[in-house]
């Protein structure tokens, strides 16, 4: 009797989810509290949007720039522990060994059964770079491309996420009637995110999304009524 093919399907897309997560985030806060704190302070809606378009964009460069920053800190802090791991099975070979060894018995592998294991790996260097760079730091290699495509999905989200709250003062006219409709708009907004986020983070989406629009919403009215105080 055929058996039935065994499919599995993993959820590999984790690292681009979280720069969409970080750029889209804050960009959906940051011009948020921004324009609701201006609108407090100032009549004239060209300033918001002004105001508004620039914190964008240099918001936008500056994620994308520090994603960027951070990719390339991990690759590179990659390769110099994969330096430093050639030199040691090198240099100390027989430590090395017995550090593949716990690892594997850590697996539940009896001594008799990792031995024959380690001294396979011993004769493949580098092979056993790669275990050793998995399975004793818990480093993954990095995609070379990651850095720049880091930095473009953080700094793009950053921008959707910031034309948002901005939309409504560009075409609704008034500040005051403009921040009503952004108030909504971004609200909702936040809590479809938030629950978008769960459901791939595996967080409780209902939770998820409770929490961004609730940390949103505390940013903006903290932005309004600080403003509204000073002026």
């Amino acid at each position: 009797m055929p058996g039935t093919p065994h499919i599995e399907r993993h959820f590999t897309g984790s690292e681009h989810v979280r720069d969409i997560v970080i750029g889209m985030s804050d960009g959906l806060t940051v011009p948020f509290a921004l324009a609701a704190g201006l609108s407090g302070a100032v009549a004239a809606t060209r300033v918001i949007v002004i105001a508004g378009l620039a914190e964008i964009a240099a918001g936008s460069i500056a994620m994308g720039l520090g994603g960027y920053l951070a990719a390339k800190s991990d690759a590179e802090h990659y390769e110099t522990e994969r330096l430093r791991e050639y030199r040691e099975i090198k240099e100390m070979p027989m430590e090395e060994k017995r550090e593949v060894q716990e690892i594997l018995e850590g697996y539940g592998m009896a001594t008799a059964e990792s031995q024959p294991a380690v001294e396979a790996m011993s004769h493949r260097p580098d092979d056993w770079v790669d275990f050793m760079m998995r399975f004793e730091l818990g480093l993954e290699k990095p995609d070379p491309s990651r850095a720049l495509i880091s930095a473009g999905t953080i700094a793009g989200s950053y921008i959707a996420g910031g034309m948002i709250p901005l939309t409504p003062y560009i075409v609704a006219g008034p500040p005051k009637t403009a921040l009503v409709i952004s108030v909504l708009v971004t609200l909702m907004a936040l809590a479809i995110f938030g629950y978008i986020k769960g459901r791939f983070t595996g967080t409780r989406p209902g939770r998820s999304s409770l929490q961004t629009t609730v940390v949103g919403g505390l940013a903006a009215a903290a932005a309004f009524g600080l403003a509204k105080l000073i002026s």
